[in-house]
């Protein structure tokens, strides 16, 4: 039980770090099995969450410093100088989910009018429609070669289809169909050709051999739906958020959960590794945006509004890892200065709530989707 790793708790002595990652880990898997029990476990997630609160003042006491402190002798950075490049019309319906393919070109959009669309940001052409056996899709995913794309939402399902390839009736040939959720499909993203990761509203995440349409492994860490995932760059693992209040990192050799992140109020929409892969920004209902350190196992940054009236849908981060970037419900795309918690400007252009946000691997640009049936290219 959770007592193992909870000896700091009855002494005077500061925790190590390694001991605050160990207690964040099982008291993640307790609190989900306590989720899924009748009420006479109430009183022992009671307990649990008294627990995970003094986790959360033990991690405050090993800060020595804040972000802001350390930086705060730095020079303000200038205003994001990002304008409207190429608005990309063609679907009918709100735009739900919006991914760049690995060659900083290409993207996906996918909209609840039932269509996948792939574009040519460049040009701002349309380079092939794919028509969906379900218009409600939640998420949709790019290969990084760019020879598949993936997508699924509330037909339990998720679809593979090949780009490159076309069946007897000219449509996108499908590749595979993975079956056997129990709730929507709300994230996805690929590995490489071969593997796949889903998460769903079913609280279980998933690695799926494209191959063999087996799964690799299943685990259920969350204790509410899984809404987000990032992969860590070098693909050796993976950040995941959820209704549950929580972010989760996760092996993918092993499947299991390495470490547990706590600090939002409320559902976590989005998280995205920076490039560097030592920590990840993510976007929330509860209005906030968040900044973790994966070394210092704890939030390092937190970033609101001045209006503070709007929760965030999608985040991404500048290369530099300086602006960190959230899709808002008020049809604006946010920015911070993330070393000095500032607020740094809006995108405005929008006229609906902006649902999706993806960002190029080179960070020479910045694509988001939104309820009023657009994807907008800024750069």
């Amino acid at each position: 039980m959770i007592e193992n790793y909870l000896e700091f708790l009855q002494g005077s002595e500061s925790p190590s770090l390694a001991t605050l990652t160990k207690t964040n880990v099982a008291l993640g898997k307790l609190l989900t099995r306590v989720e899924s029990q009748d009420k006479d476990e109430n009183q022992l997630k009671e307990e649990l969450d008294g627990i995970k609160d003094k986790i959360k003042k033990a991690q405050v006491g090993a800060a020595d410093k804040t972000l802001e402190d350390v930086c705060g002798d730095l020079s303000d950075i200038p205003k994001i100088p990002l304008r409207t490049k190429k608005i990309l019309k063609g679907h009918l319906s709100k735009v739900t989910a919006v991914h760049y393919c690995g060659d900083n070109r290409h993207l996906v959009s996918g909209s609840l009018d039932g269509k996948l669309i792939i574009w040519d940001t460049w040009s701002g052409n349309k380079v092939r429609i794919i028509p969906l056996q379900s218009s409600w899709v939640m998420t949709a995913s790019y290969s990084p070669s760019g020879n598949f794309v993936a997508c699924g939402g509330m037909d339990n399902m998720c679809t593979v289809y090949d780009v490159n390839s076309r069946d007897t009736s000219g449509a996108a040939k499908i590749r595979r169909e993975m079956m056997g959720f129990e709730g929507f499909l709300s994230c996805c993203r690929f590995l490489d050709d071969d593997k796949l990761v889903t998460g769903s509203a079913d609280m279980k995440i998933m690695l799926w051999d494209l191959e063999t349409g087996v799964k690799d492994f299943e685990c259920a860490g969350h204790a509410g739906d899984v809404m987000s995932m990032s992969l860590h760059p070098d693909k050796t693992s993976f950040v995941t958020g959820s209704v549950d209040r929580s972010i989760k990192l996760w092996d993918i050799r092993d499947g299991e959960c390495k470490q547990t992140f706590w600090g939002h109020d409320s559902d976590v929409n989005s998280v995205c590794f920076h490039s560097s892969g030592f920590y990840f920004g993510t976007g929330s209902d509860d209005k906030t945006s968040r900044l973790f350190d994966i070394r210092a196992d704890q939030q390092i940054g937190l970033y609101k509004t001045p209006a503070n009236k709007s929760g965030f849908t999608s985040c991404g981060m500048s290369t530099s890892g300086r602006v960190i970037l959230c899709g808002s419900d008020d049809s604006a795309v946010h920015s911070w200065d993330t070393l000095k918690a500032k607020h740094n400007g809006c995108l405005t252009g929008h006229e609906n709530r902006v649902t999706s946000l993806s960002m190029p691997d080179n960070g020479m640009a910045l694509v988001t989707g939104s309820w009023d049936s657009s994807v907008r290219v800024w750069n």
